[in-house]
């Protein structure tokens, strides 16, 4: 009563270890799993495709190019100028929040740079300079208008202290 099928431990006709399933062959479905998600690949008793038995990420998959600075070395030509500084300046002694606004795009050009993506990198570099700039002519607006405001009151108050 012994068949090569027993669940005997004792049974010599018994194999010693399960063979893993076959691994299927490209391009064929794999067997469902019992919950019905992905199951991957098999491959040597291992399975194969990732976490959770999705594929790996492919970026080309999607059409999406990725930029690669081992192969294709530095883009280039010189990284845009990133106004940083008068970024900083113009946060300390201006408007502050163009300034932080200038600082955040100031710091973005280096690394869109780095990553190959040149065109964000100059537009970067100019949104840093023009909120730079923008903080500069609001504080001096500002500025100019406190003058004014303190000369016209300074005017008026010394038209009525002589009753005239």
């Amino acid at each position: 009563m012994s068949d090569s099928g027993s669940n005997d431990p004792y049974d010599p006709n018994r194999p010693s270890r399960p063979e893993p399933p076959q691994a299927p062959q490209w391009g064929s479905n794999p067997p469902a799993a019992p919950g019905g998600g992905d199951t991957g690949q098999w491959s040597g008793g291992q399975l194969s495709g990732g976490q959770y038995g999705s594929q790996p990420y492919d970026p080309q998959q999607y059409g999406q190019q990725q930029y690669d600075p081992q192969q294709y070395g530095q883009p280039a030509g010189s990284p845009p100028d990133s106004y940083l500084v008068w970024a900083i300046l113009s946060t300390l002694f201006c408007c502050l929040p163009l300034g932080i606004a200038s600082i955040i795009f100031a710091s973005q050009v280096s690394s869109k740079y780095a990553a190959g993506d040149i065109a964000g990198a100059q537009e970067s570099a100019r949104k840093a300079k023009n909120f730079a700039v923008w903080s500069a002519v609001a504080t001096f607006a500002a500025v100019g208008l406190g003058i004014l405001l303190f000369v016209v009151l300074a005017v008026g108050g010394a038209r009525s202290s002589y009753g005239g």
